[in-house]
């Protein structure tokens, strides 16, 4: 039997703030934009080539105050690329370091990051995300 992780929700304090900025920016598809009832809306978006989609909205989560979700992880083929698309679309994105401390991985690039390059980012409600370079996954 496989056991899927399908759907992490994400406080935030303006849904529509949020969805701009992970739809516009950041280049997750809208899958719905639903108003289930007086104080209840869902947006669900997915990052592309996901089986993972995050969920924003209102009367979702009430426990979670917006920002207070660290440690979300996108992986992808190749960091560099993904960090300079984050920062053509306005993200505020960190350089792509190698969490082993190896900056001559930086420095070469490609499969040489496999594992160790990640970049940072953080939504407009300081939720954290990190992108993590794992060429050899796909």
């Amino acid at each position: 039997m496989d056991w899927t992780l399908e759907v992490v929700v994400v406080p935030v304090a303006d849904i529509d703030r949020a969805k701009a900025f992970y739809a516009g920016q950041v280049g997750f598809a809208v899958d719905h934009d639903r108003t289930l009832g007086p104080g209840r809306r869902v947006v669900q978006l997915t990052p592309p080539g996901s089986g993972c989609s995050v969920v924003i909205g209102e009367g979702v989560v009430p426990a979670m105050p917006p920002g207070s979700l660290q440690g979300l992880q996108l992986v992808v083929d190749d960091v560099v690329r993904a960090r300079a698309e984050l920062a053509g679309r306005g993200v505020d994105v960190s350089e792509v370091q190698a969490l082993d401390g190896d900056d001559e991985k930086v420095r070469r690039g490609g499969r040489a990051l496999d594992d160790v390059g990640f970049a940072f980012f953080r939504d407009p409600d300081g939720n954290g995300w990190a992108v993590q370079q794992m060429a050899g996954r796909r």
